[in-house]
């Protein structure tokens, strides 16, 4: 009881729960609040303008403390503390993904295994089988969408507490009522003082009234916040309470029906109705472990953490409802590995407790983290978090850690197995954007070639995908040496996701010249949050490119007389930033799309910035009248006319000669494993192999 209230009912629902990232909940989404306030994050792509997104920036509740700006110095200027936190992140999501699998076979297998009381003759072989079927039916229906499935299951699942609050009532009732004296705390030490190790030990089986926890908050994608409060408070809490101590008086007069309580307890005449209600609950709570599985994915995958999969959104109003295909049927076939091999509840329970506890205590540090670098509150309330809650399931996972050779061995390997992997993926994919930025080709370089390139400059827009967010690319040297001729406009595309959930249409893309206005070259970076997903076909990206650049020209064009005229009447009461396109900078800040508002504004004379210029003269305002942006635009739309090539490289990673044996085996075995088995840039594209050139390069890393 105090198991129930303390961890799912203090700890998750009023406060873990608050720690969402704007909806998103799971180890991924704290990890991306920590990332937003602090430069954590080892891939270093982050810019400034990123935190002019609105949904990027952080409501404080606080004023800043300059506890919390030591803490982020530290995070920050500490490369060990940086490995220390994403490997932390990564072993709670590992065992995410473990409890993925264990609770579906546990749920399932449990439900099923009521049968064996009920039908003569229904043996151990026949809960296997039957639960076989029944996990094979349910990972099948994931492929509908989550809304659909729990649709389905929403009325089962009302039926299923009323039917646990009913039957606790009735037990109580007719049984021994006085089992309500367990609400005295007394008890609990009374309990201790009585058994000693036995109690201790026995901690390891009230772990399992708590397993999914932690589902809540990884799924929360799909619910809002207030919703769980409410559901958890006035339904799910009480029909447990009342659940547990109707299945405790029940044993006060029936000591020995522990091995079945649950289906003993049931009046008579409800067995078979109740059994079909405890497996349909069974497969919802298996749902909602699989749902929560692929958010934290799919959350990993955004943020550089896994190797990239096929993704499949299942709900159009919804964007955190989705269904990835091949982790899918991982986990089918890993359920059904386990449940045909351990065949017994007991062994599988014991695996279940290790990979609960081991995310509980990864989530109480992780918010932890999140209360003094983020919330800033008290200091005493903010340690008396892990203090109160780090305690309890340190307690709790002592004692489930004495299950290991009884099959609590099996979470510790999955989440060995998925932690190297995310940890290898997200190593080499460092390692490649560091030797990209380290040998991207100098301005000067650039300059020397001209607006030719060294090459015939023929009609056509070629969009050079890479990964760098400033600078040219090495691979489009590669590209420069390997064709006799070179696209009249080159926009070098960046694909880039920046740790919050969703970035909004109008935010999400910046725009920037590269190199002086006769090269016709610019830089487009594409943000996306982690629960984004790039939907639009290669036409509609295209038309949106061309719609955009041709914005940015205008917008440039009219913020270059304005400075033109402005330096004309030196006007020094009035600033505004020089951005003279014939330099050769990189630096992204203006966004390609703007909404209406914005638009209307910039017409009305606005700055680039956002600044207002109404009180200008009218003499200062921009005219559209430009010879240069003429030419240009009809430059664009007869290379546009020429159609689009898209420039992707294929990347070769290789560890340095030198290097270490553990770093050669990762980067040339195994990173290099997952890439070529992995879901590869072209497939997230959609454009037909005619428009596709592709070069080889080698990273050496």
């Amino acid at each position: 009881m105090y198991t129930i209230a303390l961890l799912p009912f203090a700890k998750y629902v009023f406060i873990v729960l608050k720690a969402n990232d704007n909806g998103e909940g799971g180890t991924f989404a704290l990890y991306s609040l920590i990332c937003r306030y602090a430069k954590v994050n080892l891939l270093p792509n982050r810019q400034v303008a990123d935190e002019q997104i609105s949904s990027f920036r952080l409501k404080l509740p606080t004023p800043e403390l300059e506890r919390a700006l030591n803490i982020k110095d530290s995070l920050e200027r500490r490369s060990s503390l940086k490995t220390l936190l994403l490997l932390l992140v990564l072993m709670g999501t590992s065992m995410i993904i473990g409890d993925g699998i264990l609770t579906p076979a546990m749920s399932v297998m449990s439900a099923v295994s009521g049968l064996q009381g009920e039908i003569r003759g229904f043996g151990t072989n026949a809960v296997v089988l039957v639960s076989v079927i029944i996990l094979v039916g349910l990972f099948s229906i994931q492929q509908f969408g989550t809304s659909k499935v729990g649709f389905t299951f929403a009325p089962a699942l009302a039926l299923w507490f009323f039917c646990l609050g009913s039957i606790g009532i009735y037990n109580l009732v007719k049984y021994d009522i006085t089992v309500l004296r367990a609400f005295n705390p007394a008890y609990v030490y009374l309990f201790f003082k009585k058994n000693s190790t036995q109690a201790w030990s026995a901690l390891g089986g009230c772990v399992l009234c708590i397993t999914g926890a932690e589902a809540m908050f990884a799924d929360l994608g799909h619910f809002s916040v207030r919703a769980i409060q409410i559901a958890f408070t006035c339904v799910v809490f009480p029909c447990l309470l009342l659940a547990y101590m109707g299945q405790a008086a029940y044993l006060m007069k029936h000591p020995h029906s522990t091995g079945r309580i649950f289906y003993d307890c049931v009046p008579d005449g409800l067995f078979w109705p109740v059994f079909v209600i405890a497996t349909l609950a069974a497969m919802i709570a298996s749902q909602a472990m699989i749902s929560a599985t692929f958010s934290c994915i799919k959350q990993s995958m955004a943020l550089g953490c896994f190797p990239r999969l096929k993704i499949i959104h299942t709900s159009r109003k919804l964007m955190g409802q989705i269904y990835i295909p091949v982790i899918n049927w991982f986990l089918m076939i890993m359920c059904v590995v386990v449940v045909a091999s351990f065949r017994s509840t007991t062994d599988i329970a014991n695996a279940y407790g290790i990979a609960e506890v081991g995310v509980m205590i990864v989530s109480t540090t992780l918010v932890t983290l999140v209360m003094l670098l983020i919330w800033q509150i008290n200091l005493f309330l903010a340690l008396c978090f892990p203090l109160v809650f780090g305690t309890v399931e340190l307690i709790y996972l002592s004692a489930v850690l004495t299950k290991i050779k009884d099959g609590g061995w099996l979470p510790l390997v999955f989440a060995s197995c998925f932690l190297c992997v995310m940890y290898v993926w997200n190593y080499g994919s460092v390692l490649k954007y560091q030797s990209e930025v380290r040998e991207k080709i100098s301005m000067d370089l650039m300059l020397d070639l001209g607006s030719s390139l060294g090459t015939v400059r023929v009609p056509g827009i070629g969009l050079l995908y890479n990964e760098l967010v400033q600078g040219v690319p090495s691979i489009f040297g590669q590209f420069l040496l390997s064709l006799p001729a070179i696209h009249s406009t080159v926009v070098f595309v960046c694909i880039k996701y920046v740790p919050i959930p969703v970035v909004p249409q109008e935010e999400r893309f910046l725009f920037r010249r590269v190199c002086p206005r006769d090269y016709h070259m610019f830089r487009c970076v594409a943000r996306y949050g982690y629960t984004d997903v790039r939907k639009e076909d290669h036409h509609s990206f295209e038309q949106l490119l061309v719609e955009s650049l041709e914005k940015f020209l205008r917008r440039e064009s009219q913020d270059l007389a304005l400075e033109s005229n402005l330096n004309d009447l030196d006007l020094d009461s009035v600033s505004v930033r020089s951005r003279d396109s014939d330099t050769a900078g990189d630096d992204l800040r203006i966004p390609l799309m703007w909404d209406q508002r914005l638009e209307e504004a910039g017409e009305a004379g606005t700055s680039l910035s956002g600044e207002t210029t109404s009180g200008l003269p009218s003499s200062v305002m921009p005219s559209d009248d430009d010879p240069s942006l003429e030419y240009e635009l009809s430059a664009l739309k007869e290379a546009m006319n020429s159609g689009f090539t898209y420039l992707l490289g294929h990347g070769d990673v290789r560890a340095k000669k030198n290097s270490w044996f553990i770093k050669k085996l990762a980067i040339n075995y195994f990173y290099a494993f997952l890439r070529r088995n992995c879901r590869a840039g072209t497939a997230n594209l959609r454009v037909p192999h005619m428009n596709i050139m592709q070069v080889g390069m080698t990273y050496m890393v």
